[in-house]
Parts: C-alpha cells; structure tokens; sequence
C-alpha cells in the first residue's frame, strides 16, 4: 500500500505529464479494493470508534461502493460524452443555455462536499451537442476530487476544445461544507465562479445577455 501512494505522489509531482497523463498513471497504479477497505476501517479505528462492531462491520465495503459513484468521474473518458453533435439547426446561430445543472462534488482539500448549480452557454458553429451531454460534462469533473476554480476551467476547456464554438461561458455558484461544517463555520455562504471564452470574452455585451438569461425570471 505505502508502494503505492508513494507512486501516485511521485507522478504528481512529474511535471512532464499533463494532467490526462497524470491520470492515467495514477489509474494504472489504482490499489486494490481491499487496499481502500482497509483503509477505510484505519480511519474509523483512528476517528475512535470499533471498526468490527455491528454497525460498521460493512461500512468499508460501502464507502468503498459509494466512492465508485461520487468519483465515477475519474473512469468516464471525456470523448464519450462528447462523441456525437447534431447539424439540423437550420439558420440558428444565437446561444444555447442550460442552467440550474445540479451537482454535487467534493473539496481536495478536505474530502468533504460542495455542492450547487453550473449555468452553461455556448454558440454553436454548424453542429450542436446533445443538451443532456453538457450536464453529463458538468458531472464528469465534478465527480472527482476538486477545487470549485479548476473544475470551471476544466468543463469550459472541454467544451471549447472539442466542440469548438464561437465561445463558451460558464457561471458556478455552490456552498462548500468545509467551510459551513468546519473550519470558520458559515452555512448559507455561496462561492461564484465564472469563465468565458471566444464572443463572450471579446464582447461584454454578450456577458450582459448570459447573465440575463441565467438570471432572468424563472418560469
């Protein structure tokens, strides 16, 4: 086990590699599920409780599931959300938004949650991506281990790399509870972050229209 972890930190320390390799490495060197289960009964033991009573006895085997799923966004390979667009658009040429995307992450630092909605927007050159395929982007980087900053640069470099519009913009808002559950202890505070690329960046006015629309009243 220690072989292992003294692995993954060597390569995130390797410059070299970008952050895809990165990931690949560290997935080739994943330890067992009897590594993690172990793990998991070292930090009930550590936390004060009995690992072997009744009601933990089967906690590590569901962490371990439950981590399958939280962090499912570790073994979803990006070209298999975004393998497919649709050219029957007509003369349509204007934004296409999707807000209020639930979802649901956890802080690097902490390894507790965050969570809240992305507000989406691109314009679409030609072809158009599947609406439900941006969502599934969203949660393809927020289930992983995150900083609420990198995962709005990651959804918005994925997006404008692979379908390249003529610009992409994104506003994320959540509430960490690192920072509600520990720590300075303020529940109810929300963090925003937002990016643009391409006609948002260059052009203000469109920001104005994007938060309009994000903005706007609900119907």
């Amino acid at each position: 086990m220690d072989a292992v972890l003294n692995a993954l930190m060597r390569s995130a320390k390797n410059e070299s590699e970008s952050p895809v390799e990165a990931t690949q490495t560290m997935a080739t060197q994943k330890p067992s599920r009897e590594d993690a289960e172990a793990a998991v009964r070292t930090l009930i033991a550590w936390a004060g409780d009995n690992p072997d009573r009744e009601g933990l006895i089967d906690t590590p085997k569901r962490v371990v599931r439950a981590y399958e799923e939280l962090y499912k966004g570790y073994s979803a390979p990006l070209e298999s959300v975004l393998d497919r667009t649709f050219g029957e658009i007509g003369n349509f040429d204007d934004m296409v938004v999707v807000r209020d995307i639930v979802f649901y992450s956890h802080c690097e630092h902490h390894m507790v949650p965050f969570m809240g909605k992305a507000h989406v927007a691109y314009f679409p050159v030609e072809r158009v991506v599947g609406l439900s395929k941006i969502a599934r982007v969203v949660d393809l980087y927020a289930r992983r281990l995150q900083t609420q900053e990198h995962m709005t640069s990651q959804i918005i470099t994925a997006l404008d790399e692979t379908l390249k519009p003529r610009g992409v913009a994104i506003l994320i808002e959540a509430e960490h509870m690192c920072m509600a559950m520990r720590g300075i202890q303020k529940p109810g505070a929300s963090t925003v972050t937002m990016q643009f690329t391409g006609v948002f960046r260059d052009d203000p006015q469109e920001q104005v229209r994007f938060m309009n629309l994000i903005r706007g009243a609900r119907p």
